[in-house]
């Protein structure tokens, strides 16, 4: 590249400054770098906040703050899901649970169990079909019998009397419905508590199987935050694991408690991205070290290098503080884009110091020469790589908009604080050693030579095949997927986002709803039936909908139940200690040997004859106990087999006193989540399909805009963000081009270099996303920011590459050989190393950027080494230095 005497007697005379005085500049840098230390730790922060990632002014951003503000009070809150083996025991942990974190006004502002209140426990009933009301009121008649007879005597002793009634009774109806099913689930509890397990009878799911509210228990928890730290809810999160630990009964099955919703997701996502950027980070600077090491045979080089790297990073990091003051997810990855990019300026300087060291006996001079003679090619490529990643700022892509201005600024000040440090380090400290043998200075030169020569004896085949390979290219990369799901990019082994998935699985839980509001009464009326009608809607929820239907046929058969109850439906009795049930199970026993024989039925005689087993188990093991063992081995058959049925008893009687409900009936927490202060309304719609398949989402989507179009919530988030961030790229993505090329083509002044620093940069990013088809990595919020850092190093190792070319082609075994080339292989495998390591991350999404960014680097590679070379040949007219 030709260099104009003007700029040479500028760099001349800025290197002459550096060199004379280098304690005086590495001083200055040093209480710079201080500075910038101070002003980064007290300015920048990182905001977690993905909302504002994208399009923040788009109207669909729009419309999801005017839900947020009618209806703030679910906002940024952790959803915590119970599960246990019996609905009773998830009811009561939950409360055990509410109980705990409510009274920890240190950590968590309110908690509360959605749907459990004196309101629901008293009209529950009304809200279930007619169809479904009736059947537990016919399995509420047929047990009655049994109920009756357990409230008189409410231990082991009558539990085990009524079986034997059961047994002997002609009419086995009157007194236990459906015995064989009972006595399988009897015989299983037993089973596991007498072989050291927990278990509970759920009496809920044997009576009131329909009841509402029954299988996972859900807590909404509003925690407080501590901003000042990367995990602003870790504290919050910390004691409701606690509270978790502490609510566990050894005596009782174990109580499974997910931790997930936007505040539990966010939290193991920052944990996971943390955790990965810094294994990344630590990986990488291990890795560019033994690199450097390799690269400079000289352990003073690569200590300066490091130490210009490392002042580098704090000017960026200062100037991150400034011009954005907070970090988000996606402009993070500028500090591990620094390691990669930033250390290439220094490897072209330190490679082609060495190999001036060489021809100049002074050390200043070799620094000199090395100073002017790698300046404009690297200005050139920071340049064109800064077009690259400035072309994303004026995007409605926010994550990547910051992220490319503070990537695109970095490389000038890591450029800048190489032309400043290194040359100013290097002056003080020894001169590397000089080869022995000045004829071949490079040692493993015979590969390079080799190598060297096939692109250019075979440039047409390379050319040809090169054509065949784009045109697949072409082909794979129509086949592209894109995955703009959140949830798809979070590490799947977290609770958070397995217990997210398992609600996806539910229609009656899934977090994919969309949301409407409608500004009256008349408005949602009409809004409710429209979208009721949609093919993609399942239901949709309203303030409208806890008016019960059908009112007054339903108290009519509740008020039957209550009749047909008698005086039990005042209060279900407690459990009594039982002093001795032994009695009671020798008689079942030998009540089962006297009708075993009679039984023709398979089921029957199977089911009678491990209930006989379990029963005699019972009786060996209380022989086998000294007293207080045997009190405590009773108390827990009886926790086992009769724990649950007094709650869940007196929770039925409580719903027998149900009264006609108006909406203006409905508490004030119901009505505040349905009806905002200013009088929206909110319309909830579910879908009817799977809304992981993008057509399925786009149809749900586009019906309910139809009827609806400010509809708002997370499929919306989704929809919407995936268009935006497509589009934003897209028009980055030629904008970048075109500018690089407008360039190139104005600094040169030669059309043929222009297209030959283009053509490869082109054809890796081709290969890149046929690979991922390849590969099967869908683009993603994450991985599409590589598409910028690719583009850019593409462009810089195709300047170097083809300004080498121009002097080289006659003598093709120096092309691999020359600092430049060198400093583009070690720089590509820096950048590299920078970014394999994210590869491995549990975060999908960030292991995915660093899938890509890898596949991509090796393309540039194949790109810069052998298709250029090759197509250099057939273009450009070999010179003789």
């Amino acid at each position: 590249m030709s260099l104009r005497p003007r700029s040479h007697t500028v760099l001349s005379r800025w290197g002459n400054r550096i060199i004379g005085n280098p304690v005086a500049v590495l001083a200055v840098m040093i209480l710079l770098g201080v500075w910038a230390l101070q002003y980064t730790t007290g300015h920048l922060s990182i905001d977690t906040d993905t909302a504002q990632l994208i399009a923040p002014d788009a109207p669909f951003q729009q419309f999801s703050r005017r839900y947020e503000k009618a209806f703030s009070q679910d906002l940024h809150t952790l959803l915590l899901v119970v599960e246990s083996d019996t609905p009773e025991l998830t009811k009561t942990a939950s409360k055990r649970l509410l109980r705990l974190l409510s009274a920890d006004t240190e950590h968590i502002n309110s908690a509360y169990i959605p749907n459990d209140n004196v309101f629901f426990r008293q009209n529950g009933l009304l809200y279930l079909d007619m169809a479904e009301l009736q059947t537990l009121s016919n399995n509420l008649s047929l047990a009655q019998p049994f109920i009756g007879r357990i409230a008189q005597q409410p231990n082991l002793s009558g539990f085990f009397s009524i079986f034997e009634d059961a047994l002997t009774s002609e009419d086995k109806t009157q007194v236990v419905p459906d015995l064989t099913a009972l006595l399988d689930k009897v015989t299983q509890a037993l089973h596991k508590t007498l072989n050291d397990g927990n278990a509970l009878l759920s009496w809920e799911s044997l009576i009131a199987e329909n009841k509402p509210h029954s299988g996972d228990g859900f807590i909404i928890v509003s925690p407080k935050f501590d901003y000042s730290q990367i995990r602003p809810a870790k504290m919050a999160i910390e004691s409701v694991r606690k509270a978790v630990a502490d609510i566990q009964d050894p005596s009782l099955p174990t109580v499974k408690v997910w931790l997930t919703g936007e505040v539990g997701l966010e939290d193991d996502e920052l944990a996971g991205v943390s955790t990965g950027t810094f294994d990344a980070c630590i990986f990488s600077v291990v890795v560019v070290v033994f690199i450097l090491l390799v690269a400079y045979r000289s352990v003073l080089l690569t200590v300066a290098t490091l130490l210009t790297l490392a002042l580098g990073m704090l000017f960026c990091g200062a100037f991150a503080a400034f011009a954005v003051t907070k970090l988000n997810l996606i402009s993070l990855a500028f500090a591990v884009s620094n390691i990669g990019l930033g250390v290439e300026y220094a490897i072209h300087f330190c490679l082609r110091y060495r190999d001036n060291l060489r021809t100049h006996i002074n050390k200043a001079l070799a620094l000199r020469g090395t100073l002017t003679g790698t300046a404009p090619a690297l200005m050139l490529s920071a340049g064109t790589t800064s077009i690259g990643l400035y072309a994303f700022i004026p995007t409605d892509y926010k994550g990547v908009s910051e992220l490319g201005l503070l990537a695109g600024t970095s490389l000038f000040i890591c450029l800048l604080i190489t032309f400043i440090t290194l040359p100013a380090l290097l002056r003080i400290t020894p001169a590397p050693s000089k080869p022995l043998d000045t004829k071949n200075p490079h040692p493993d030169s015979k590969w390079p030579e080799r190598l060297a020569a096939l692109p250019l004896h075979y440039a047409k085949q390379i050319a040809f095949a090169t054509l065949v390979l784009a045109v697949v290219s072409i082909v794979l990369t129509f086949k592209v997927k894109t995955d703009f799901n959140p949830i798809n990019l979070r590490d799947p082994n977290t609770e958070s986002v397995i217990a997210f998935k398992n609600l996806m699985k539910d229609k009656e839980t899934t977090p994919l709803t969309l949301t409407v509001l409608a500004k009256n009464e008349a408005d949602a009326r009409s809004l409710r039936h429209k979208l009721s009608t949609l093919a993609s809607v399942d239901k949709t929820v309203s303030l409208f909908d806890f008016q019960p239907a059908d009112q007054d046929e339903k108290l009519a058969l509740i008020e039957e139940m209550s009749l047909m109850l008698g005086a039990q439906a005042q209060r279900f009795p407690g459990l009594t200690t039982d002093p001795n049930p032994v009695p009671n199970i020798e008689r079942l026993i030998k009540a089962i040997e006297s009708i075993l024989p009679q039984k023709t039925d398979l089921r029957e005689r199977t089911v009678l004859t491990a209930f006989k087993k379990e029963l005699q188990d019972i009786l060996i093991e209380f022989d086998n106990r000294q007293q207080p063992g045997q009190r405590q081995l009773i108390e827990k058959i009886q926790t086992t087999l009769l724990g649950t049925l007094p709650n869940v008893m007196n929770e039925l009687l409580a719903g027998l006193n149900a009264g006609n409900i108006a909406l203006a009936d409905l508490p004030p927490d119901i009505k505040n989540k349905w009806l905002s202060k200013d009088g929206s309304y909110r319309i909830q719609i579910y879908p009817k399909k799977d809304l992981n398949d993008l057509s399925n989402l786009n149809q749900f989507i586009t019906e309910v805009q139809s009827v609806a179009p400010e509809t708002t919530d997370l499929p919306i988030m989704y929809w919407e963000s995936m268009k935006a961030v497509i589009s934003a790229f897209q028009e980055a993505i030629v904008i970048a081009l075109i500018t690089i090329a407008l360039l190139l083509f104005a600094i040169r002044r030669n059309i043929v270099d222009t297209l030959l620093v283009m053509t490869p940069l082109i054809l890796a990013g081709l290969f890149t996303m046929a690979s991922t088809v390849i590969t099967q990595t869908p683009i993603n919020f994450a991985n599409i920011i590589a598409l910028p850092l690719l583009l850019g190093l593409g462009v810089d190792n195709g300047i170097h590459m083809v300004e080498k070319l121009h002097h080289s082609l006659s003598e093709a075994q120096n092309i691999y050989q020359s600092s430049t080339a060198r400093a583009i292989f070690y720089g590509a495998l820096t950048t590299t190393s920078s970014f394999a390591g994210l590869a491995f991350s549990p975060h999908e999404g960030i292991a995915s950027m660093g899938l890509i960014i890898t596949m991509g680097i090796f393309w540039i590679m194949v790109c810069t080494f052998i298709i250029l070379p090759a197509f250099s040949k057939l273009v450009l007219r070999e010179k003789r230095v």
